[in-house]
């Protein structure tokens, strides 16, 4: 391959990320963790399932260091420490973002031109550390999420109206968080606004259900929280970034000015490209969606101001 996009974190999330990754053949894969074995076990165990899939992705592991990872295009950062079930995001504030600043000052000087990804949580503070920590232009630091609340939601929809989830389109601002935007007038079928086909009592349920889609799926496994989702999200952020195909995706990015909102990490839709964000694209909102969405942009806010003072 004449890509390369470095894991960092092999776990759920990481190793799955991989996964999706080599089996599109997009480019080939770095695993790192600091886990003796962990990276180069995982890396080995999805190398040798390469035949049966049919892909001809390398896949390499590292748990010694960064070296492996050099001249990446993308450093993907899953590491940090799971949700838990009654955990908050927020409570992972602290632990994590010390993780973050370690991570991003390793991977970035051995691979000083890459896009960087976040998605370990809390997402959008995660993304101000990963910012501040390398330097790097505002479109070489994205936040994945909300192409995942945008597949909760596209799902949620697909199954109230028993139709293909391919048929489905869905439009999330703000915090990954419960404060998160969805748009039911900008969400459609086939084109047709969600609000044509469905109920206001039915569109707020799903409205509700995906702002809580993290905690529903952590309630249930008890012991950790979603990965295949959110590898998934990671992984089409990264297609459309190594092909170059300027997909139009929701994702959580340093605005300044736009929407109203600045300095601040929040989820918008943007255009994504080889360089990373090639454009913001903004969308008249009503009054109604707009306060939504500053709510949840003073939730994130907080977050960040908190976080300084951990620091």
């Amino acid at each position: 391959m004449d890509k390369k996009v470095t894991v960092v974190g092999a776990g759920n999330v990481g190793a799955t990320c991989a996964q999706r990754l080599a089996e599109k053949e997009l480019c080939d894969v770095c695993l790192i963790d600091i886990i003796d074995g962990l990276p180069e076990g995982k890396g080995l165990d999805l190398a040798e399932a390469a035949p049966v899939e049919k892909h001809d992705s390398r896949i390499t592991g590292s748990s010694k260091g960064y070296e492996a990872s050099a001249n990446s295009d993308i450093i993907i950062i899953t590491s940090g420490v799971p949700r838990k079930p009654g955990m908050s995001r927020d409570d992972l504030l602290g632990i994590n973002s010390k993780i973050m600043r370690d991570v991003v000052s390793k991977a970035t000087k051995y691979s000083p031109n890459a896009i960087i990804i976040v998605v370990a949580n809390p997402l959008d503070a995660m993304c101000h550390v990963a910012y501040e920590t390398s330097g790097f232009p505002k479109n070489r630091v994205i936040g994945m999420a909300g192409v995942l609340d945008s597949a909760r939601f596209r799902y949620f929809i697909a199954e109230e109206l028993n139709v293909s989830v391919e048929s489905t389109h869905a439009f999330v601002l703000g915090g990954h968080g419960d404060t998160m935007v969805p748009l039911p007038r900008f969400s459609t079928v086939a084109g047709i606004p969600i609000t044509e086909l469905m109920s206001k009592e039915r569109i707020d349920a799903l409205c509700d259900r995906t702002a809580n889609g993290g905690a529903e799926v952590v309630k249930l496994l008890k012991t950790g929280s979603a990965f295949f989702g959110p590898a998934s999200g990671a992984a089409q952020m990264a297609e459309s970034i190594l092909k170059d195909k300027r997909m139009i995706l929701p994702c959580a990015v340093l605005l300044q000015g736009e929407y109203g909102i600045n300095n601040l990490f929040v989820g918008v839709p943007v255009k994504l490209g080889k360089n990373g964000v090639e454009q913001v694209i903004e969308v008249k909102l009503s009054p109604e969606e707009d306060a939504a969405l500053k709510k949840s942009a003073n939730a994130v806010q907080g977050l960040v101001d908190a976080m300084k003072k951990l620091q």
